[in-house]
């Protein structure tokens, strides 16, 4: 048996391979093991060999023989090399079996000592090729693993693709990778059995490339940076390495504006075909690197009169794309650009800078351009930088406006006013709105170092604070800092309180105290003439009055609604325009609650402010899940926690909130997951509101996965939280019906209806209706356990009204759900279709398999046969949430249009899902998912 000793060896590379891999890799393994072949292919640097290694060790323990060749370009013209590497090993041990002309023919091929040719000896190297796999498969399977497939000798193509065709049911598999651009991977394919699987690797997302990055340990590198090596990279992993590693030797980042410094390694692999251009072309193109979205009109007005001949030369070369369609140049990758623009000396940089400067027609594009141009400090560059700054940012484009007042900061005399920490300060702040929250910290940290005005030592300590996020009991420290710098000044002071009051909320688990800190900051910013910081403090104020069910709640959310507003507050996360949604939220306003949270997002969005974003997708994602609409909860809550993630903002948050949605409309396990990371997260910031928030989630999550126990114990705790932070309006958590059913369930019904009371009375003060009927949905259970079941039915077709008038479409679900459940302890038919019908409109899937697994028990003699949905979650137990849902919709025979209405997706998602469902389930039509379900029901 042959098999190489790295293929012996664990995959070193497992690490890496997983991040952004996991699926594609799971449908290679999955082919190899039923059998195929596969073929890896995308462009150099994008991961195959890593990949091709990585598979042929987890499957070469189950292959008798592994035959491998790895071949290079410089070696490509060699007759019969790939073959030699693949079978010189193993050829004597069947070349006994072989007829004599194949022998002679193979021999001569291998060792090179005759003259054995494809013309004259074709046939005859075709079939020993051929005879030489069956051999060695008759005694054990065999895998051949080529890399770099592209480079092989054309002869050891040709007769490795003569005996793939021919194979047929031997037990013998290829694993190829090739490196290919755009799908010209078709030729390469044929070299491989009939049915191989091709897996194309495409570019990794910026969250997959900052996880690899940290995986080889280029870690602290800030945010905005892991951005800029992923644009430059093009999502490439090793393009990517090599960027990180280049900053992890040169720390030194470059100048705001400039690309990344592209170290030497890649400026070979990428500009090797520079030589051929002539110099005025390469002049032509690092202009078109500097700008922004170079066009060939842009090019002529800088200067380049021949810049149409000039780039289709590079077009020609593969350093350009072609852009049929429109006037833009565009590079064939961006480190093509970076490089090209790192390569190039200083001065001419420069000159390439100056001359885009008058030729661009934007007024941003034109100040950076002239910033770039320009060495030293110039009061007028300056100047015309921090109006380019307030332009992006009027735009929507805060990182960009960062940007430019960092270079504004640059170019501006010590002596100016504004000074160039006042406007390094407004950098952070711009930072802080696009979600940079370490390029705000380091801003920060750099003016503190030398400033010595209050203000801008005050500024400095709060954007020190605010980047920390919930963080704050890490920078403890920096508060009597910024008190002492603040004195007795009350806006510096208004500031500061501010801060204090969160920090008494996230460090000190107290709303009282969070409040008070608030109210006193609200006073001195009004004192000090500060609009912006009083209304955030008002708002503030307005929450924590709110969550607390302080009766002051009302006036405080009308005083913070005044005018005048400031526009940018007004629909911040932690604004006036929040807090009025979470009073109209726990009012039981769900419309009115959507509506307002709808448009804060658009208008976050439109002015570029991501932590916002983060929030309100994730409020939003809240309100609908109260709205029974589970499937545009789901989507919503994921997109917020995709987001949280790639910023680094609010990660726990949209955790815990995308688990409640997962546990209503998607995966329970990876609720439970979610709502445990958000614990262990929270708990290790000393977050306690989040904290209880979080063991909500899983209390709800351990609910639904029928956990009675977990759900007590998590839900204990949180009712013990937030007594101590003094929260009292139950609608803030909507936890107290979970705790109170599963109490019942454990046999707790005192304690149940202990707690129904005391949560009763609060709601009713507060006028929560929403949270009565559910409080009366756990009443009616009470009842139940108690014996009194004409009472509890009563009760509970009751609640099914009052939630459904109310718009809480998975709470009546649930409370006809507990109804049927009822009903089947009593002699007489029993029907869970109302709640199996409610359930289904919310796609409520993992509340639909309680129902239908309830359904089945319950009927003596079902009329009906069982329901194709439950079949259908039972048989496609491998898909996704979204390929289950739509699998399931097919079975009960809806059209793609009518399951596109259903599931609030376009068309074009339910044709592409069941692309996918269908590769997944090996079939090919609608009508084999039915056959299938059908298949599961007769067994």
């Amino acid at each position: 048996m042959t098999v190489p000793r790295d293929f012996e060896e664990p995959a070193r590379s497992r690490p890496d391979l997983v991040i952004g891999r996991e699926e594609l890799f799971g449908a290679a393994r999955e082919q190899l093991v039923g059998g195929g072949s596969v073929l890896l292919h995308g462009p150099a640097g994008i991961g195959k060999s890593t990949i091709l290694r990585t598979l042929a060790a987890d499957y070469a323990g189950a292959a008798r023989t592994v035959l491998r060749c790895s071949a290079t370009e410089s070696e490509s013209h060699l007759p019969f090399l790939a073959l030699a590497d693949l079978l010189g090993l193993v050829v004597d041990e069947v070349s006994g079996r072989l007829p004599a002309a194949q022998r002679t023919a193979l021999e001569s091929a291998l060792t090179g000592r005759g003259e054995s040719t494809l013309q004259r000896d074709g046939l005859a190297l075709r079939l020993a090729v051929l005879s030489v796999l069956r051999a060695l498969a008759a005694e054990g399977p065999v895998l051949i693993v080529a890399d770099d497939q592209q480079w092989l000798d054309p002869a050891s193509a040709e007769l490795l693709g003569f005996a793939a065709r021919r194979l047929g049911d031997t037990p013998v598999q290829l694993l190829c990778a090739v490196r290919t651009e755009g799908q010209e991977y078709d030729r390469h394919l044929r070299a491989l059995p009939p049915d191989s699987l091709a897996v194309r690797l495409n570019p990794l997302s910026r969250t997959q490339v900052s996880e690899l990055l940290t995986h080889r340990g280029y870690t602290g590198l800030p945010r905005s940076t892991v951005r800029d090596i992923h644009r430059t990279s093009g999502g490439n992993p090793l393009f990517a390495l090599e960027l990180g590693r280049a900053l992890a030797e040169n720390p030194t980042p470059p100048r705001p504006g400039e690309p990344l410094h592209v170290p030497t390694s890649l400026r070979a692999l990428v500009l090797k075909r520079l030589d051929m251009l002539s110099d005025e072309a390469r002049r032509t193109l690092l202009v078109a690197s500097a700008g922004a979205r170079p066009t060939l009109a842009l090019l002529h007005e800088a200067g380049r009169g021949n810049a149409e001949a000039e780039t289709a030369q590079a077009a020609a070369l593969g350093l350009l794309a072609t852009e049929p369609e429109g006037p833009a140049v565009r590079f064939a990758h961006p480190l093509i650009s970076a490089a090209l623009y790192a390569e190039a000396p200083a001065q001419e940089r420069r000159a390439a800078h100056a001359a885009l400067s008058t030729a661009a027609s934007d007024p941003i594009e034109r100040a950076r351009h002239l910033a770039l141009a320009t060495t030293g400090t110039d009061p007028e560059v300056a100047a015309r930088l921090a109006e380019a700054a307030a332009l992006a940012r009027d735009r929507g484009a805060p990182s960009v406006a960062a940007q430019l007042g960092l270079l504004a900061a640059r170019h501006t005399p010590a002596d100016s006013v504004p000074g160039p920490d006042e406007r390094r300060l407004q950098a952070a702040t711009d930072a802080i709105t696009a979600g940079e929250m370490d390029l705000a910290r380091d801003i920060a940290r750099e003016v503190l170092t030398r400033a010595t005005v209050p203000a801008e030592r005050v500024r400095a300590w709060i954007v020190v604070i605010e980047s920390a996020g919930h963080a704050l009991g890490d920078v403890d420290s920096v508060f009597p800092q910024a008190l002492a710098d603040a004195g007795d000044d009350p806006g510096l002071l208004a500031l500061v309180h501010y801060q204090l009051a969160w920090r008494g909320l996230v460090v000190e688990g107290d709303f009282a105290e969070g409040r008070e800190k608030a109210a006193h900051a609200a006073d001195l910013a009004a004192r000090a003439g500060d609009r912006r910081t009083e209304l955030l403090a008002l708002a503030f104020q307005a929450q924590t009055e709110t969550l607390m069910g302080h009766p002051d709640a009302p006036e405080t959310i009308e005083r913070a609604l005044q005018e005048p507003q400031d526009p940018q507050v007004a629909c911040h996360h932690n604004g006036p325009g929040l807090a009025r949604f979470r009073w109209l939220q726990m009012s039981d306003q769900l419309a009115e609650a959507r509506t307002t949270i709808t448009a804060l997002l658009r208008e976050v969005r439109r002015r570029g402010m991501v932590e916002s974003e983060v929030h309100f997708l994730r409020l939003l994602a809240e309100t609908e899940l109260r709205s029974g609409h589970c499937g545009r909860a789901l989507d919503l809550a994921r997109e917020s926690l995709r987001l949280a993630r790639d910023s680094g903002i609010g990660e726990v948050a949209s955790a815990l909130l995308t688990s409640f949605a997962e546990a209503a409309g998607g995966d329970v396990n990876r609720a439970l997951t979610l709502a445990q990371e958000a614990v262990e997260h929270a708990e290790g910031i000393s977050d306690q509101m989040y904290v209880s928030r979080a063991l909500a989630a899983l209390g709800h999550a351990q609910l639904v996965a029928g956990d009675v126990q977990g759900t007590v114990r998590s839900l204990r705790r949180v009712r013990e939280l937030e007594q101590g932070l003094g929260i009292t309006d139950p609608a803030r958590g909507r936890w107290h019906g979970d705790l109170a059913e599963a109490l019942v369930r454990t046999g707790e019904i005192t304690e149940a209806q202990d707690l129904i009371a005391q949560t009763r009375e609060q709601a009713l003060r507060l006028g929560r209706d929403g949270m009565l009927a559910v409080l009366d949905r756990a009443e009616a259970l009470v009842r139940a356990a108690r014996g009194e079941h004409q009472a509890a039915m009563g009760q509970l077709t009751s609640v099914q009204d009052r939630l459904g008038k109310l718009g809480y479409g998975l709470e009546e679900a649930r409370a006809a759900f507990a109804l049927a459940q009822l009903r089947t302890r009593r002699p007489g038919p029993t029907s869970y279709d109302e709640a199996a019908r409610l359930f289904r409109r919310c796609r409520a899937l993992p509340w639909l398999r309680q129902v239908e697994a309830a359904a089945v028990p319950a009927a003596v003699e079902p009329a009906v046969a069982p329901s194709p949905a439950l079949d259908a979650l039972d048989a496609l137990d491998g898909l996704a949430a979204m390929e289950r849902q739509v699998a399931a919709l097919v079975m009960e025979g809806a059209t793609n249009r009518e399951i596109a209405a259903r599931l609030f997706i376009s068309v074009k998602t339910v044709e592409a899902t069941l692309t996918r469902v269908y590769r997944k389930l090996g079939i090919r039509s609608r009508v084999d998912i039915v056959r299938l379900a059908a298949g599961r029901r007769t067994q």
